[in-house]
């Protein structure tokens, strides 16, 4: 061996020799000196405190301080000097051990190397007037500590915490502490600032409430990671460096500040997840927040960084400043679901200063919010919510889009859209009921443009339709309506008064005010608002992102519709007016007609009534006023109004009634045979019967050398009340140029009819010289006069017969 090598070993192995005597011999000294030393150390440990420090046993634990001096302190309890009035220890530990440096205890002066707490509980405790049992560690009042016995403080270079509770318990600030913490250790540096600690960290976080009344954020969750903290003596600040800890799963870079120069402490705590999925973030805050937030979730993670700003004292909640920053993300909330949303947002519990940090006081903030609901892409510059009491929400939304998406919003068992374009630009402002919008008030503008569009449960279809809707706060304008059914075209515009509050309050209660004007209408291609309404989908067919139309199909079916129209043709089967008026009133109940005006067949028509839905029937009510029109186009028009003879082809003339007729009719608008009631006062002028069998299969033997083609009338009038299938002919006298008959009985549309008919044979025209009105009534009737009685025959058809007066007289 080298002499070198040799020599080496030697001086290496003298050391460790000596080394081990001198530990020896210390351990030997403290052994010996065990009880001087436990009172030295006791004496360190209660110089400054106000209160008790107590040891219970010192053993000399040599190996773990190695090439110190180590000792485990049994049953340390740390009390202030009200501990009996509030029962709580600051510190209570089963285990508690010190290492102690060496030489130190052999200049006979104690310092502290390394704690470690084993077991133990840590209970930092506030009353309701604000004492704490932390004024423990304040200087006492003491006499002058002579220099010789005055020491400088002790130094812990390194620390271990295993299973100890930490609690700060604030009664005053309602706040509650509580970790349980499974590791805490690190090492100290003592800079000529203060102090610096590297740590580790693993705590079960079973309270962190910074108000006990909103509870807990953070709730048993358990936050792990190393974390630098720094002690400034002149400024009395704890600064622990932003650091990535873990809490549960989630990493989050987490700092804080601590002044406790201040009285009570303020505290800064700042966190932030670069990628946290919604439900994960919003399960680490009180539960007052966390209820809110879950009634919304996003399905990728989001970016959100909070500033907690406070103190231990008794202010109540901290401020809270939330950032957040989502981009392509899939939202979930109680008014549908919004895909691939990007927004950036902020929210504060301190929206105005001076106001507390209260929910009332809380607002969100969202820009430039961009998504699509249902397809149906939309932006919001800034979308503003604040007074979480009662929320209010505000913002300016914009959207383009083909508005057949919208039936994944309405569904198309309502409205079905298959084309055109709409575009929107709506200021809001609304209250919020479970987070979702309700009676906004909403300025602004929705055009629609050549648009299809089906009513689904009216069977109605309109083409090339064309809306503008101007929301004017708590009104609604309606303008530029084109609306195209089948031939039909209708140029409307409208408003509907308090619109935004009745529609989610009470939709039925809507009154909307029309005025209506077009070239041609065309009535049969409307018939489906009289007839039977199509029940919706059941919710089992509901697409799942579909919005409730609940409001708007009330609105659609109770609400009220008042209607001015002008019309220049309007079309009804056979049947064309021109030039027509009419106020019409739209409600669930049925239509309503007032104050109609038309013109027809060269005279006029002047009409009230109604239609209304009883059951499963379509009831209709109608008083009409009819001035000279043609009888020949007005039968024609109605078809014969059910007549089977005589035909529209048999008549000329110029026709005025009256008429006050109910009945009912199908949804295709045709009257039911035998449904109708009611009365029909008429008169002809210049009228003729024309080419009509019944007339000629009996006159060609009567009255062979009369011209029974052309019935001529200078005047007809009479009354005819009608029951269902029968019509009574009330007695009325015809004088034709043919023949003069007084005529009554009933005509019926089955089988029952039974007119009488007196006709004196003597030839009208021998009369025609005669201008006294008097003289011709009492000739009217002289002569023969024929009784016949008009029944039903075998066939079906009307058959006539010659009855004699006697028998007449029998009849009536």
């Amino acid at each position: 061996m080298p002499f070198w090598l040799k020599r080496s070993l030697q001086v290496f192995a003298a050391l460790i020799i000596l080394i081990i005597v001198v530990f020896i011999g210390l351990a030997v000294y403290v052994n010996v000196n065990k009880k001087a030393l436990l009172v030295s150390i006791n004496k360190e440990l209660n110089r400054n405190i106000n209160g008790s420090v107590t040891v219970g046993a010192m053993e000399p634990t040599f190996l773990k301080g190695f090439p110190g001096v180590s000792v485990s302190l049994k049953n340390v309890e740390i009390r202030d000097s009200l501990w009996k009035v509030h029962h709580h220890s600051l510190l209570t530990a089963k285990d508690f051990d010190i290492s102690v440096n060496a030489m130190a205890l052999l200049r006979g002066t104690i310092e502290i190397r390394r704690i470690s707490i084993n077991d133990a509980e840590a209970y930092l405790y506030t009353d309701s007037t604000g004492y704490s049992n932390t004024s423990v560690f304040k200087k006492k009042n003491a006499a002058p500590v002579d220099k010789e016995e005055s020491t400088s403080p002790a130094e812990i270079r390194r620390f271990d915490l295993n299973n100890v509770r930490f609690i700060l318990d604030n009664r005053k600030g309602n706040k509650l502490f509580l970790f349980a913490v499974q590791d805490f250790s690190g090492k100290v540096d003592y800079p000529s600032s203060g102090w610096k600690a590297d740590v580790n960290l693993k705590t079960l976080v079973r309270s962190l409430a910074f108000n006990t009344k909103r509870g807990s954020f953070v709730k048993d969750e358990v936050l792990q990671g190393k974390m630098d903290i720094e002690y400034d003596n002149q400024l009395g600040l704890i600064e622990v460096k932003p650091n990535i800890l873990n809490i549960g799963d989630d990493p989050f870079i987490i700092g804080a500040k601590f002044k406790i120069a201040k009285d009570p402490t303020e505290f800064t705590i700042t966190v932030e997840a670069r990628s946290i999925l919604w439900r994960n973030a919003s399960a680490l805050l009180a539960p007052n927040i966390t209820s809110r937030l879950n009634m919304f979730n996003l399905d990728k993670p989001i970016a959100v960084k909070a500033i907690i700003d406070g103190n231990m004292g008794a202010g109540g909640d901290p401020s809270i400043f939330v950032n957040a920053s989502v981009k392509a993300n899939r939202l979930t909330s109680p008014g549908g679901v919004v895909d691939n949303v990007s927004f950036s947002g902020v929210y504060t519990n301190n929206f105005i200063n001076g106001k507390g940090f209260t929910d009332a006081n809380s607002a969100v903030k969202l820009y430039r919010f961009s998504g699509s609901m249902a397809e149906i892409p939309f932006t919001i510059d800034t979308a503003f919510i604040h007074n979480f009491d009662k929320p209010v929400a505000t913002g300016t939304f914009r959207s383009k889009f083909d508005v057949s998406k919208l039936n994944n919003l309405v569904g198309d068992d309502l409205l079905n859209f298959t084309k055109g374009t709409g575009e929107l630009k709506l200021h809001y402002s609304a209250d919020m009921v479970n987070f979702k919008l309700n009676k906004p008030v909403i300025t602004g503008l929705v055009t629609v443009k050549n648009a299809d569009v089906s009513y689904v449960p009216r069977n109605v279809n309109f083409k090339n339709t064309s809306i503008t809707l101007d929301f004017q706060k708590e009104d609604l304008l309606i303008k530029d309506i084109r609306l195209q059914s089948g031939k039909s075209i209708v140029f409307m515009e409208g408003s509907i008064k308090n619109f935004l509050n009745l529609y989610y309050t009470a939709p039925e209660k809507i009154i909307m005010n029309w005025n209506m004007r077009s070239p041609q209408v065309y009535l049969g291609e409307f018939m489906g608002f009289i007839g039977s309404r199509k029940g919706r989908a059941s919710a089992k067919s509901k697409k799942k992102n579909k919005v409730s139309a609940g409001q708007l199909n009330e609105m659609l079916e109770k609400g009220k519709a008042e209607i001015h129209l002008k019309v220049d043709k309007v079309h009804y089967n056979k049947f064309l007016g021109t030039d027509a008026t009419a106020d019409i009133l739209l409600s669930d109940a049925g239509v309503y007609l007032n104050n109609v005006s038309l013109k027809h067949a060269g005279g006029s028509v002047k009409l009230n009534g109604s239609v209304t839905q009883i059951g499963a029937l379509n009831r209709f009510t109608v008083n009409t006023v009819v001035s000279n029109v043609s009888i020949r186009d007005f039968f024609y028009s109605f078809d014969n109004f059910g007549l089977r003879t005589p035909t529209y082809k048999n008549l000329r003339g110029n026709f005025f009634t009256k008429t006050n007729v109910s009945g009912n009719i199908t949804a295709e608008g045709k009257v039911i045979p035998g449904s109708m009631n009611g009365s029909v006062v008429f008169d002809l002028k210049n009228g003729a019967l024309v080419n009509f069998d019944a007339v000629q299969n009996v006159g060609k033997f009567a009255f062979p050398f009369r011209d029974l083609n052309n019935i001529t009338f200078n005047n007809l009038n009479g009354k005819f009340d009608i029951r269902g299938e029968k019509v009574t002919i009330n007695p009325m006298k015809i004088n034709s140029s043919v023949l003069n008959m007084d005529i009554g009985g009933i005509y019926s549309m089955g089988p029952g009819t039974n007119i009488l008919l007196d006709i004196p044979l003597r030839n009208p025209k021998k009369d025609e010289d005669i201008t006294d009105k008097k003289e011709i009534r009492e000739r009217r009737m002289k002569g023969i006069v024929v009784h016949i009685q008009a029944i039903d025959g075998d066939d079906g058809k009307i058959k006539f017969k010659l009855v004699r007066k006697k028998d007449r007289d029998k009849t009536d």
